[in-house]
């Protein structure tokens, strides 16, 4: 790793041709084998850390998001559960840290950031199989008109819209790939348009690892209203929360309203048969 770092640092703006003539002009690269050349310039080729040369960011902590990011460890998905503190960095990444010359604060910083960039991409793969799932679910087990709205506008405060001749339900939907973990993001729009809309409804969908539907159930309005933040002045506004919904929360199935236009062979997951998480 430290090679990768030394490499870069010494990389032109551009030219592939004086890439590779760097190793054999550059004197600080003496005491690098052939062998460790070639293994850093693939890793960080493919790694990404080739596509932006005029990054402003410093080096060591591009390599250290980057070997972070692509490193597959189990732990990176509830980092911020698991990690809440430099001393609670795992042993992996303190080793890239000291590789780097990275102080322990500044590894734990460093680790937030790839967090939240890693969290916010898989939230919105997650949350899009999600809604896609939903919607083909409640397609194929009722009659009612099943409108995914938030494929043309996320503005409307919720997701998918479910009308019949006799009920309307407005659903916003959550999603999950964690069996024993269920965290949702509220925006302060959605949170809003629960309050105004007397149809509105969240509904969380838990995915397998391969994205296929294995549980449904409804968070119920009321628990909501009492877990989000209160402005506390006028400067002041929160517009997204987030909200870790304790396991006998979810009500398995989906909510009442939607359930009375399921027919009798609907999905077992809108029923609630299969239970939560599933």
């Amino acid at each position: 790793m430290r090679a990768a770092v030394r490499w870069l640092e010494r990389l032109p703006a551009s030219g592939a041709a004086r890439i590779r003539a760097l190793f054999t002009t550059h004197s600080d690269f003496s005491d690098i084998t052939p062998t460790q050349y070639d293994a850093a310039y693939i890793w960080i080729q493919d790694i990404g850390l080739l596509d932006d040369l005029r990054s402003s960011v410093p080096v060591p902590r591009r390599v250290f998001d980057s070997a972070v990011s692509h490193s597959g460890a189990p732990w990176l998905a509830d980092a911020d559960q698991l990690v809440r503190s430099p001393d609670e960095l795992p042993q992996d990444a303190l080793r890239a840290a000291k590789a780097l010359n990275l102080s322990e604060i500044e590894a734990y910083a460093q680790l937030g950031a790839v967090w939240g960039k890693v969290d916010t991409a898989e939230r919105s793969r997650i949350g899009t199989a999600g809604e896609l799932a939903l919607v083909e679910m409640l397609k194929g087990s009722t009659t009612a008109r099943v409108e995914h709205v938030a494929a043309w506008s996320d503005g409307y405060g919720y997701d998918i819209a479910v009308q019949s001749a006799q009920h309307t339900v407005h659903l916003e939907a959550k999603t999950t790939a964690r069996r024993g973990r269920l965290t949702i993001y509220i925006s302060r729009n959605e949170y809003e348009t629960m309050l105004r809309d007397p149809v509105w409804e969240l509904v969380a969908i838990r995915l397998s690892p391969d994205l296929e539907p294995l549980a449904v159930a409804t968070v119920p309005r009321q628990w909501i209203a009492v877990q989000v933040p209160t402005d506390s002045g006028r400067s002041g506004r929160w517009e997204s929360c987030r909200l870790d919904v304790p396991p006998d929360v979810p009500v398995p199935g989906v909510p009442r309203a939607v359930a009375a236009m399921l027919a009798d062979d609907a999905s077992v997951l809108l029923s609630g048969e299969a239970g939560w998480p599933g």
